[in-house]
Order: structure tokens, then sequence, then C-alpha cells
């Protein structure tokens, strides 16, 4: 039943320093949330997982795709991104919508719907007899994804003990990069043999069965208190949000490192695709294999932050990001794919680390807050493809590339700012207790 308060408009935020380098407090004795080796936690894992892979086969289904889309419709390689971009642009508009209704009805019971929804609409996306009709699904597709991502978050969070959140979420990016890899390799070769539609089927197919897997498996939320939803209360909460510094930061963060993600990745088909490299369609799909660097680094990212503190983290995946984009201008195919293996590991390290901050910054309102993060993550994810592909189409990969590095410079000065505070507030504690 709802309670009485109409709306988990209380936000309270940790300090600056607190929330980007301390570690997780220790749970009490009697607590009977998820930890790992407890019972229930597998079933959460693999389900969680699978939402993450369905969440990315689809929403990304399309990119592997785009020199193939851009020959067959006859679009240039700006053009035909919007069939990424309107899938991202839609879920980054829908986000926080949803997850206001997860509030209500449930986390469980809204990523349920979000995912049939999602693999419904992807066996109507082959069927798109044009660019229009195939954006305007595309768009419809990612809004039903929205309601995964903020109420995996929000799920975890009220499920899974605090010293067990970083580890939790990393998994549940982990399928996310399983997804995105899997779905794209397997577009990738299915539209060599058939075409672009028939690779696009197969996508939606894979997510059908993630879909089922879910709903199996994932446990019953044991800590979830139904609110009321107005827009009122949903105004309060996430102006509240906004109003944070630290939570902005945060957001600008993902944003940034998820512009150089969509920028690389929309436009590496074209560029493989072309002179000197020519590889054919099913090869470039399989140079997704990469997400297993992705994979790795989102689920190490909880010993990241237990080695050098989140911001640590945070300057490692930057320079790692940018040492990926500088290897990548070369004309050899080797340095390209460890270009794209750098990119890759960090970028799911820099999401990993700056989405689980955002969890543990609040105590209420968690769902909006980890819907303005996704907001802010896949209108990075947006702006990053289309300009990419503006870049590739002006300046070729330099230009990609330079766009990147922009990026990544706003994220190191963003971190730098926040290092600065923090240092700053420590010397007034010192200076206080002195």
């Amino acid at each position: 039943m709802p309670p009485a308060d109409t709306g988990a408009s209380t936000v309270v935020m940790r300090s600056d320093a607190s929330a980007l380098s301390s570690l997780p407090t220790a749970s009490a004795p009697d607590d009977t949330r998820l930890v790992p080796g407890g019972p229930g936690y597998r079933r959460m894992s693999f389900a969680l997982f699978a939402a993450g892979v369905a969440t990315f086969a689809l929403l990304y289904s399309t990119q592997a795709l785009l020199p193939a889309i851009s020959a067959d419709l006859g679009v240039t390689p700006d053009q035909a991104s919007w069939t990424v971009s309107a899938a991202t642009g839609g879920l980054a508009l829908a986000v926080i919508p949803l997850s206001a209704l997860s509030e209500r009805y449930g986390r469980r019971a809204t990523m349920t719907a979000a995912l049939c929804v999602a693999a419904f609409v992807a066996l109507l996306v082959p069927m798109a007899p044009d660019l229009g009709w195939l954006v305007a699904l595309r768009a419809v597709q990612g809004a039903a994804l929205a309601g995964v991502p903020a109420s995996a978050m929000a799920y975890l969070s009220e499920e899974v003990r605090p010293k067990a959140l970083i580890g939790a979420i990393g998994l549940f990016v982990a399928g996310n990069s399983i997804g995105g890899m899997v779905g794209r390799i397997l577009a990738g070769w299915v539209a060599q043999a058939g075409g672009w539609r028939a690779g696009l089927a197969a996508v939606g197919a894979l997510a059908v069965v993630c879909a089922l897997v879910f709903r199996l498996m994932v446990p019953k939320a044991r800590h979830f208190t139904a609110s009321a939803v107005s827009a009122r209360s949903l105004a309060r909460t996430v102006g509240a949000h906004l109003s944070d510094p630290l939570l902005r930061r945060l957001y600008a963060i993902g944003a940034l490192f998820m512009t150089v993600f969509g920028a690389v990745y929309t436009v590496i088909g074209y560029r493989l695709a072309e002179a000197p490299f020519s590889l054919p369609q099913g090869v470039v799909g399989s140079i997704f294999l990469i997400y297993l660097v992705g994979t790795a680094s989102s689920a190490a990212a909880g010993r990241l932050v237990g080695r050098m503190g989140r911001r640590g983290a945070l300057y490692l995946a930057v320079g790692t990001t940018t040492s990926g984009l500088l290897l990548s201008v070369s004309s050899s195919l080797v340095a390209v794919l460890a270009g794209l293996v750098l990119i890759t590991a960090g970028f799911f390290a820099g999401h990993a680390v700056a989405s689980s901050a955002v969890s543990r910054a609040v105590t209420h309102g968690r769902a909006q807050a980890s819907a303005l993060y996704q907001t802010a993550y896949y209108v990075g994810s947006s702006v990053g493809g289309t300009l990419g592909a503006l870049a590739f189409r002006a300046a070729g990969w330099d230009g990609t590339v330079v766009l990147g590095l922009v990026a990544m410079v706003a994220a190191a000065s963003i971190t730098l700012y926040a290092t600065r505070r923090a240092l700053v507030e420590r010397r007034v504690a010192v200076a206080r207790r002195a």
C-alpha cells in the first residue's frame, strides 16, 4: 500500500568528499537485503544481466548496420545515424516519467513491461519501408526501453546491501556491454547473409528470449515501498536532485563519456568498411567483440574505487579513453583495434563509477536520481552519434576523434574541480578540529 508520504521528495545528499571517496558503510547484522552468496543474489544478478543484454542489444541494433542501411536506403552517414540517435533520444525523454511510474507500480513490473514492449517493437522494425518509419519505430523502441535503466538502478539500491552495490551495478553494466556486443555481432553476420532487415530481426528474437528470462528469474522486491505519483512531487524531487552540485557533475561526466562512445561506435563501421581497411559487414560487426573489455572493466569498477577512490577511478577512465582516441588515428588496423579496446575499457569503467556514485549520493527519490543520470547519459549518446557522424562526413575519422577529445577534456576538468573542492572541505574540517 502507498505510504502517507505522497512522493519521495525529500532528498538527503552526502557531501562531495564522502559521496565520491568514502567506502560503503557496513550493514546491520539483521539486514535482509541481497548479498553475494546469499539466497536470491544469483537469480537477481542473472535476471538483471539478461535485462542489460536486451537493452543494449536493442538500443544499438542498427549501429553496426549503418553502412548497409545507407547503401540500401540511399542516405548519408549522418542521416542513417538517426536510427541510433532516435532510440537513445526516445529513452532520454521517457526515462524520468517511467521511473516515476516505477515508484508507484514497482521496479520489477516496470522493467518487465518495458522489455516486453521493446521486444515487440523490435519485431516490427525490420518491416519499416523507409528511413522515416525506421527512425520513428526506433524512437518508440527507445522510449519503451526507458523503463529498464533507472528502475534497475533503483531496484539494486533497494534490494542489495550497500557494500555489494557497486559490484551489483557493475554486473548490470556488464550485461549492457554483452548486449551491445552480441547484438551488433549477430546483426552484422546475419546481415551479411540476408541483409540488414534480417539482422534486425535476429536481434529482436534475442530480445524476446532475454525478456522471458528476466521475467522468470528476477526475485520479487522485498524492500520496495510504493509511493503515490504526482506531477508536483515529481517536480520537487527532480528539482532537488538538479540543485545538487555533486549530482550535476556526475550527470555531466556520464553524458561526456557517452558522447565519446556514441560518436566512436556510430562512425567506426563506416571507417572500417572504407579503404584502406575495406572490411566486410560480418567482420565489421565482429569488431564489437571488443565489448568484452567493457564487461571486465565495468565489473572491476568496485575494485578500482576501493584502491583509488572514485575520483581516482574517473581520472584513470578519462586517461584510458583519451589514449584510445589518440591511438585510433593510426592507419594500422591493429592500432585502431587497440584504440577501440582502450576507449571501451575507459568508457565502461567511467560509466560504472559515475552511475554507482549517483545511487549512493541520495537516500530518497533514487529512481529519479538514476533517471536523471540516464537522461544525461543517453542525451550524450544521441548528441555524440549525430555530431560524430557529422564530424566524420566533414573531416573524416580525425574529426570524430577531436570531438571525443574535447569531451574527455571537459570530463577531466569536472573531476579536477571536484578534487579541489574536496581538498578545501578537508582543510576546513581539519581547521575546525584544531
